[in-house]
């Protein structure tokens, strides 16, 4: 079996590792953050953005990272961007003051945006062969929920071990083994074009503000006048991106990709499944911490259950789609994981957690994981190679804002209905939980939103009839 006939276990493993190290690098730092106040001094209103830095880069820089792989070789790019991620995770490591980290972790999210858009396009070039292209489609949705699980636990066993310094370097040795395995992966040879000076400035902006905007909302709620004026502007840029795309030669985004229907419905479903679960996870995770005082070790390791209903829908998801249309699929995914949500909106200041928690939470995954595959495929089968990045771009820019959005949404329901409750009236704990309850439940009508959505605007055939309707791999010409 060779590279270039079916795929090969080598270039599965190198674009799986890869979008898990980055999602990853979402959460594993979160573990950290009071080691690395007290290490550094980082003042409250710095701490924030230790995180926030690498989101804001990685989510508003999405789009260029992947029109850049369209233009100029995705595997090129792909490499350019673990290569910065490697360095920045080296000088975060080294990082001697606030400043310094932040600018790390900034420069972090510039390697994750220019990295993960590819990875996915460099599927269906890698992978001629179905099966494989099913399974690594697979492997890459798996790792987009599975890397936040794997954040907690290794961010956890590594601060109380090696040191916070190790959250950062554990990611070197792992980003050179993608560098050096990355010569498998076969990308497609340069495209005619430019970037579109106008497009990338203006589309840029009006990522960065939007992003912005949600990050505030989610620190300050949702009466934060700098998030309503970002989020504003944020409307403005994109209202000029849009017209700038319509007249430009060289679009950043070309707008013939949302004339099929199946496509558009992928990213504005991607968007809503995003902000249930990753909403949900956050809400649960400090209920565990808060309420049910688990140490932050023992909170990662209580999400294992939604680990193994990963590897389940995983396994079980290309099988599926050869017989089942996508929009089934994706729609009873979203559902799956609005009862799960529902589920745990019955939590109590003292819950089971091998009755009600864990069983919840592999449900939440088993839906998450079906609904993740579902709209990969719809979103990035049947594109040609000079759009894939862009394609793939657009899918990781509807996950990266969805997850925001759902930190945002939900951290703000919690707090506002818990600062609502009479705290003379309830019991120790109590106030919490109303918060929370209450904030699952709004996830749980999200996660009913998507699937109203998928049901109406995805292919109801399913994918095993369109196998010769024209693939990436089958329409571009993939070289070394």
């Amino acid at each position: 079996m060779t590279t270039r006939t079916a795929g090969g276990l080598i270039p599965l493993l190198v674009i799986a590792t890869a979008q898990l190290m980055l999602v990853l690098d979402d959460s594993i730092v979160n573990i950290a953050l009071p080691s690395i106040q007290a290490a550094l001094g980082v003042g409250a209103v710095h701490l924030p953005w230790v995180v926030n830095a690498y989101i804001l880069a990685f989510g508003a820089l999405l789009l260029l990272g992947g029109r850049m792989g369209d233009l100029w070789g995705q595997r090129r790019i792909l490499r350019l961007g673990i290569t910065i991620f490697v360095i920045a995770s080296l000088a975060g490591g080294f990082g001697q003051n606030t400043e310094m980290l932040i600018v790390a972790r900034a420069t972090q999210g510039v390697g994750a945006a220019l990295t993960a858009p590819n990875a996915l396009a460099l599927i269906t070039t890698t992978f001629p062969d179905r099966k494989t292209r099913d399974t690594a489609l697979s492997l890459y949705g798996a790792m987009s929920g599975l890397g936040v699980v794997v954040g907690l636990l290794l961010g956890g066993i590594l601060t109380g071990t090696l040191g916070w310094r190790w959250v950062f370097f554990i990611n070197v040795p792992v980003g050179l083994l993608v560098l050096l395995g990355s010569r498998t992966l076969i990308g497609t040879r340069r495209h005619s074009g430019q970037l579109g000076v106008t497009g990338a400035v203006v589309g840029t902006g009006g990522m960065v503000a939007l992003v912005y905007a949600i990050t505030r909302f989610g620190e300050d709620g949702f009466t934060d006048p700098i998030a309503a004026s970002l989020l504003g502007a944020a409307a403005v840029l994109m209202a000029a991106f849009i017209i700038t795309q319509r007249r430009s030669r060289n679009p950043l985004v070309p707008l013939s990709l949302f004339r099929d229907r199946n496509r558009t419905g992928a990213y504005a479903t991607m968007l809503l499944l995003a902000i249930g679960p990753m909403g949900t996870f956050y809400v649960v995770t400090l209920y565990l911490q808060k309420v049910l005082q688990f140490s932050p070790l023992l909170a990662g390791a209580a999400w294992l259950p939604f680990a193994v209903g990963l590897v389940f829908s995983a396994g079980s998801a290309p099988k599926l789609l050869l017989l089942v249309a996508p929009r089934f699929v994706a729609g009873f995914g979203a559902l799956l994981s609005a009862l799960a949500a529902f589920w745990f909106s019955a939590i109590a200041v003292e819950t089971s957690y091998w009755l009600h928690l864990a069983p919840a939470m592999f449900v939440l995954a088993l839906g998450f994981g079906l609904g993740v595959m579902a709209l990969t495929q719809a979103a990035v089968y049947r594109v040609d190679s000079d759009e894939a990045g862009i394609a793939s771009a657009l899918l990781n820019s509807a996950q990266q804002i969805g997850v925001a959005l759902g930190l945002a949404v939900l951290a703000s329901v919690a707090a506002t209905v818990s600062a609502s409750q009479n705290h003379a009236d309830v019991q120790a704990g109590g106030v919490l939980v109303a918060g929370y309850s209450t904030a699952l439940v709004v996830a749980a009508g999200l996660l009913i939103l998507a699937g109203g959505l998928a049901l109406t605007t995805l292919n109801a055939r399913p994918m095993g009839d369109q196998h010769s309707d024209g693939t990436l791999a089958e329409r571009g010409a993939p070289t070394s």
